[in-house]
């Protein structure tokens, strides 16, 4: 049995690792790597070289209930989330933490909490061709459960990467997996790849589809003992069964839009929602961030922005904090 599958639909399309390494372009992980040497480069999928003129920026996106009407939720029966964000307001929900401020991968560039906004109901993460960008991870972090984000990506110049992933609350990547479920390396936004990292040697599971991410998309990731499996629009189009490749420990959800040197222009990644599930098999992270603290890609040199065990006064305003943050 292939460890990857796909629902066959016509505008859906994946590829076997087995059958397709040869043409697997390099995946984006977290900047932290237990060598030390920080993020692995990668090249440009689409060529880009900084020369081209940056696309017309569109403008603020706002949130709405039609931006992201088919959902896996919804289509497979889910139910209310255990944790939903709808980013009401003019900052950060406290359990969303901006990254740096820090150099980014492979210390190229910047990633800054002013390039993480929020308004209309909407966050947003903004880059520019400098490589001044930014991340957030969503804390606390669990081992198995379900994941959904409403979510759009500008077009792109090259050099400037989308992504949605799950990344060890331990901070003990490669060992302790990556599971990026939505990475968008194409500068139209048109393709949209799946890695499942594994192993010391950060092996890789990876997975692709044909979907325009420009438009806002319900993008979700279901995690079982069993199963691992990637939806957009409620749509299946990656599963894995090989559970020896699935992370041993719990993980976060992280959004980041990744600067991969030269990009050509600005560009921005946006999100009207996130919504979170535990399972029967959930198991919650021991570690955690005290709310509204930032985080970081280089827990190296930044510890204190790691994930740690929270005091008691710190584990009580987390849960006072989760309580009214609940749907």
């Amino acid at each position: 049995m292939l460890a990857a599958t796909v629902a066959m639909t016509a505008a859906t399309t994946v590829h076997d690792p087995a059958t397709a390494a040869a043409s697997v372009p390099a995946a984006v992980v977290q900047d932290d790597d237990p060598a030390g040497t920080g993020r692995s480069d990668q090249p440009d999928p689409a060529g880009g070289s900084g020369d081209p003129a940056a696309p017309d920026q569109p403008a603020p996106p706002s949130s709405s209930a039609e931006n992201c009407p088919d959902t896996a939720a919804e289509r497979l029966g889910w139910g209310d989330p255990d944790r939903h964000s709808s980013f009401d307001g003019d900052t950060l929900p406290p359990d969303w933490h901006p990254y740096g401020p820090e150099p980014g991968h492979a210390k190229n560039g910047t990633r800054t909490p002013d390039a993480v906004t929020v308004a209309d109901g909407v966050m947003t993460i903004d880059a520019d061709a400098d490589g001044n960008t930014g991340a957030v991870s969503w804390h606390p972090g669990q081992r198995h459960g379900r994941w959904e984000a409403c979510v759009k990506s500008d077009e792109a110049s090259g050099g400037l990467n989308a992504l949605l992933l799950l990344w060890p609350v331990a901070e003990d990547f490669p060992v302790g997996g990556e599971i990026d479920w939505m990475e968008i390396l194409s500068d139209d936004r048109q393709e949209t790849s799946f890695f499942l990292h594994y192993g010391p040697d950060n092996d890789q599971d990876y997975g692709a589809t044909q979907h325009d991410s420009t438009q806002w998309s319900s993008y979700a990731l279901e995690w079982t003992p069993e199963k691992m499996t990637a939806y957009v629009d409620g749509e299946e189009w990656y599963s894995n069964t090989d559970t020896d490749k699935f992370p041993p420990r719990p993980m976060n959800m992280t959004m980041q839009l990744d600067y991969f040197p030269p990009a050509g222009g600005a560009t921005a990644m946006h999100m009207d929602w996130a919504s979170q599930w535990a399972i029967e098999e959930s198991e919650p992270a021991e570690l955690s961030l005290p709310p509204g603290a930032n985080a970081t890609g280089q827990p190296r040199d930044h510890p204190e922005r790691a994930p740690r065990e929270l005091t008691a006064e710190e584990r009580a305003a987390q849960d006072e904090m989760l309580a009214a943050l609940a749907p």
